[in-house]
């Protein structure tokens, strides 16, 4: 390959990681990938790899206790999962799709609460935008979030979360501004411990 290519080349650390990836999950995740499938099942098995191996959610900030891991090598570790597993793959993928936005936009405190957890294995995140009306077209969401004092109430229905029930934190998608359409839209972090979500 010509000089001008290497800039595109993945690093000897990112070509590290995928073998080191590819081996654990041959190993520990592909044994149980089909039994998933016709099971209908949470891959428990691959979380417990993931988690045991800081596979989980290797794109948390050290600063919140994670690897600090940049897209390239959390897609390499998404993309070794689905090679024996598109199921298991999703641990990885929607943690990070469910915490991204805490990590662009969250406050300090909003980070420490939810990023610490989700990087030591204790919790996973999932992302609620689909709907029974509307899909994933988020100017139909009739989900909303009404401000009441220092909080938020939020009302309405989610569907097709991926890991729901499984994980601990929700990143909701509500309509805040009605008026403005989908720009009206903000996310909020949802414990499914909190008061009314089912």
């Amino acid at each position: 390959m010509g000089k001008d290519f290497d800039l595109y080349r993945p690093s000897e650390e990112h070509d590290m990681l995928r073998e080191s990836v590819r081996a654990l999950a041959e190993a520990k995740i592909a044994p149980f990938a089909a039994a998933v499938d016709e099971e209908g099942r949470f891959p428990q098995e691959a979380l417990d790899a993931l988690v045991a191996n800081d596979l989980h959610a290797v794109h948390v900030p050290e600063a919140y206790g994670g690897a600090g891991a940049d897209a390239l090598a959390t897609v390499i570790v998404i993309e070794e999962v689905a090679r024996v597993c598109g199921s298991s793959s999703l641990i990885p993928a929607v943690n990070k799709l469910g915490s991204l936005p805490v990590i662009l936009s969250g406050s300090e405190e909003l980070k420490a609460r939810f990023l610490g957890p989700l990087a030591k294995g204790d919790a996973m995140f999932s992302y609620a935008l689909s709907e029974p009306d509307a899909g994933s077209d988020a100017a139909g969401m009739k989900t909303r979030a009404v401000r009441d004092g220092d909080t938020w109430v939020l009302d309405g229905v989610k569907r097709w979360i991926t890991n729901a029930g499984v994980s601990q934190y929700y990143t909701v998608m509500a309509v805040t501004d009605p008026d403005k359409r989908s720009k009206g839209i903000s996310a909020f972090v949802v414990d499914k411990d909190d008061e009314g979500v089912s």
